[in-house]
């Protein structure tokens, strides 16, 4: 009896193996962590242990909560809504590497570009449901929506409790059928991390609303239920050549970052340079601008006069106005981002300045007061053996 079916070679490729695990492994889907807290005492959810099996992909969180109005007015969902329903999200993995350290909006606005859609939204997202605002924020209204995945109301009457629903994913590797970054977690000698910050400013009266779910009157995020999936492959396969799992070790080295930072001392009229770090390959930025760090400090463009990308020599490898940088983003996800944010896409050609060196964004303001700030949000890849001798972060 014949067939064409051929045996694993003994040295398999990254991508070969890749393939072939994510073709044979099961996927596992385990609640590790429930509970309700009460974000006023102690919105920290700490010591949450991953478990150690198989080859974590990602995690993912349920976060219903109650808001609970002040007397002081209506509060209405802001432009970044239920994206701020999380503060702050931290991930030591088992060499303790801080892959993770930023906000629930990077995570949903990162979530939405990497699907090319609204994350966790219904297919018909650029109409408002008066009656139930099933989303993640006002830029990414679904209806219809039958289902409560997504929850919040368009406002909250005064000293009126409400309850809204959010859904967050938590990447530890790429993708589905991209591992780089996960984690082979079949080991007993060492433990990861996960934190979980809820946020207690989430309504406020006025000010910078930009990370706050409600504005306009302040309330209390009183209380949540907190429910954090692992997402990881099991039953892996095994070489029959040479009787081992079959593993990309190259992607399983890979360190997948998600980290933020808030710069400022912007000048009107001059490039304010953001630098990417080093040893590292970046493939996207985000950054929210406001120019006053107020309340109407992010405007539609109308504050920047252009980005651009230089390398060390100086040279542009984009120079444009912000209008075309939210064409580009139109392109992907077919909707707006709310006012003042910007989406710098490297996706398809990184910036890997382990071999190119030097590189930064540069932002000129035609606006900028004291307060103004740049606040951005990097999503990058570095091998974990050359990371120690990268520099941080700008700060």
């Amino acid at each position: 009896m014949s067939t064409n079916a051929q045996p694993a070679p003994a040295n398999l490729t990254d991508a070969q193996a890749t393939k072939i695990l994510t073709a044979k492994a099961l996927t596992m889907r385990q609640n590790i962590y429930s509970a309700t807290i009460f974000p006023p005492s102690n919105p920290v959810i700490t010591n949450l242990i991953p478990r150690n099996v198989g080859i974590i992909k990602r995690f993912v969180v349920e976060i219903v909560g109650t808001l609970t109005n002040g007397a002081g007015g209506t509060a209405t969902l802001t432009d970044t809504g239920l994206a701020n329903l999380i503060s702050n999200v931290t991930f030591y993995d088992l060499n303790n590497n801080l892959r993770i350290n930023t906000t629930g909006l990077h995570l949903i606005l990162l979530s939405t570009f990497k699907r090319r859609r609204p994350w966790a939204a219904t297919g018909q997202f650029n109409t408002v449901n008066t009656t139930l605002t099933n989303n993640l924020s006002q830029m990414f209204s679904v209806a219809p929506a039958t289902w409560p995945v997504l929850v919040a109301p368009a406002t909250i009457a005064a000293s009126t409790a409400a309850t809204v629903r959010a859904v967050f994913e938590i990447p530890i590797g790429y993708s589905d059928s991209d591992l780089r970054g996960a984690i082979f977690a079949n080991v007993i000698n060492s433990t990861m991390n996960l934190q979980i910050t809820l946020n207690a400013n989430a309504m406020v009266g006025g000010g910078d609303y930009t990370y706050a779910v409600y504005q306009g009157s302040a309330g209390t995020f009183t209380s949540a239920t907190v429910n954090v999936y692992q997402e990881y492959l099991d039953q892996l396969p095994v070489n029959p050549k040479s009787g081992t799992l079959i593993l990309p070790s190259t992607s399983l080295a890979t360190v997948y970052e998600l980290k933020n930072t808030n710069l400022q001392a912007i000048t009107v009229n001059q490039d304010f340079p953001i630098p990417f770090s080093n040893f590292r390959s970046f493939l996207s930025a985000l950054l929210i601008y406001n120019n006053s760090g107020g309340a109407t400090g992010r405007a539609y463009g109308t504050d920047i006069n252009y980005f651009s990308h230089t390398t060390a020599n100086f040279t542009n490898i984009f120079k444009y106005d912000p209008l075309y940088n939210v064409l580009l983003s139109r392109e992907i996800i077919e909707s707006d981002l709310p006012a003042g944010t910007y989406y710098f896409n490297y996706r398809k050609q990184p910036v890997w300045t382990t071999q190119y060196g030097n590189q930064q964004i540069n932002i000129n303001a035609s606006t900028a007061g004291a307060g103004a700030y740049a606040q951005v949000m990097w999503e990058d890849m570095a091998l974990q053996n050359t990371l120690t001798g990268g520099s941080s972060l700008p700060a």
